[in-house]
């Protein structure tokens, strides 16, 4: 892992159905990120945010899809972003914004480990795999799409921008799923994806998942992105999410999971998506993000201070 972070607000919200995402990469900075990653001893720079896209596409698929072409204006401007940053000595947080970046973000990682000749894994927290294809969404909001467009799945050419490296199904492991539209579970069936919804969480635990997911990124010499969705924990511990489902991860799970990546070694990128200020409590979920990422970036647990409220 680099010695140096760099942080990019990527403040989108069109891909949801309800305002607020716009205001998480600043209540990510409010909360403390800047400081956290300079406290685990690393370089840092914040980029900002990246602005609103300028040139917008005229762009149509299908009529349901809500604000197609701000959403394909963003995943070209994110994708050139994420790909250039990859390519030099810093680790990328991308602090968004909602699921949709991730159509840039992954795209832009993958695009980079191709040009740097190694495969391109991903680790997905997240409630929802968010790979429904623009036909397959009934919802017709793109925060469920980036991981099929990622893929290279069907019903994207010609709309979103070219794919210049698909991500291949077998790197790719999900953990935390339990709200799947019926399409989704028939691709991750199809792509023989690894998946591990919260049943299988409660009956095995995340330790042998994750370490035998890191244990194959380690063997392929691969780069690993974690993709977090803050619905991926529990709505009790982190309510500034417009998409909660009950039964989420803890917070011992979530903590454990980010220094397992930590002490592998392997993590080259990371997003924090789908926070929605506006929906916070007193800043409990930035803040509870924000200690994930220290987690992830070396902090141990017994190294917690006691916070008095």
């Amino acid at each position: 892992m680099h010695t140096h972070c760099t942080i990019l607000g990527l403040p989108l919200q069109a891909g949801t159905g309800r305002g607020g995402c716009l205001m998480g990469p600043d209540a990510f900075r409010t909360a403390g990120l800047g400081d956290v990653i300079i406290s685990q001893g690393f370089g840092f720079v914040d980029l900002g945010n990246m602005s609103f896209p300028c040139d917008i596409p005229d762009v149509t698929g299908p009529s349901h899809l809500k604000k197609l072409s701000e959403i394909v204006a963003w995943t070209r401007d994110i994708q050139a972003q994420a790909s250039a940053l990859a390519m030099t000595e810093t680790f990328p947080i991308f602090i968004g914004g909602d699921h949709s970046m991730a159509a840039g973000t992954l795209t832009g990682m993958a695009q980079a480990a191709q040009a740097k000749g190694r495969p391109q894994f991903v680790l997905w927290l997240d409630a929802h795999p968010d790979i429904n294809t623009l036909t397959s969404t009934t919802s017709g909001h793109l925060h469920g799409t980036p991981m099929a467009y990622a893929l290279g799945m069907p019903s994207f050419e010609g709309i979103f921008p070219p794919v210049p490296s698909p991500l291949d199904p077998a790197n790719i492991c999900m953990i935390g799923l339990r709200s799947v539209d019926e399409p989704e579970h028939q691709f991750i069936s199809e792509l023989g994806m690894e998946v591990y919804d919260m049943r299988q969480i409660d009956e095995c635990g995340v330790v042998k998942p994750v370490s035998d997911f890191l244990d194959r990124v380690k063997a392929a010499n691969g780069f690993l992105h974690v993709s977090f969705d803050v619905d991926f924990l529990d709505p009790e511990i982190a309510p500034a999410v417009g998409t909660t489902v009950p039964g989420g991860a803890t917070f011992r799970e979530a903590h454990l999971i980010m220094e397992m990546v930590h002490d592998s070694g392997l993590a080259s990128s990371l997003d924090l998506t789908e926070l929605n200020p506006f929906l916070d409590i007193r800043g409990k979920t930035a803040t509870l993000i924000c200690d994930l990422t220290a987690s992830l970036l070396g902090r141990k647990v017994l190294d917690r201070r006691t916070r008095g409220f």
